[in-house]
């Protein structure tokens, strides 16, 4: 299996280009932080090759920016060329075959480096009390039986 699902940022401005055949694609880069933080403090980030094509390609370029939470899922590819120099150049991207946001178009405009912050506002209804399972499995029931027969 070859899947891979990454949340990022875009390190720049996508730009869509087409290709002689008139198909969109957009090769852009996503930086993945890391779940652990170095010694000094800091967090360090992945910098991952992407590459979507037709409608997942002009969909990023026409509502995505610089900064922008995206979500990818797609798979790995490795490929190599030759360089003008004749110098074999190695390649390894996600072929992107789904993108979505991640942060609303209000919060992705206040966003300033602060990981997936929202604003919640107050609302007439509470919200719900936090399962002690966080829902993973159904409400334990007293009959010792099962709904089925074995």
């Amino acid at each position: 299996m070859n899947k891979v699902i990454l949340i990022g940022r875009l390190v720049k401005d996508p730009e869509v280009k087409t290709t002689q055949s008139q198909i969109a694609f957009c090769g852009f880069t996503i930086a993945v932080d890391r779940k652990f933080k170095t010694a000094s403090g800091e967090r360090q980030s992945d910098f991952i090759s992407c590459v979507a094509w037709r409608q997942q390609a002009e969909f990023l370029g026409k509502y995505f920016q610089k900064g922008s939470r995206v979500a990818v899922v797609g798979n790995l590819q490795s490929r190599t060329y030759d360089d003008a120099n004749g110098k074999k150049v190695y390649v390894t991207e996600v072929v992107v075959d789904e993108i979505e946001f991640v942060d609303s178009k209000r919060d992705g405009a206040q966003a300033s480096g602060s990981e997936g912050t929202r604003s919640v506002t107050a609302s007439s209804n509470p919200p719900p009390a936090p399962s002690v399972d966080n829902g993973f499995y159904p409400a334990m029931d007293d009959d010792t039986t099962l709904p089925f027969d074995l």
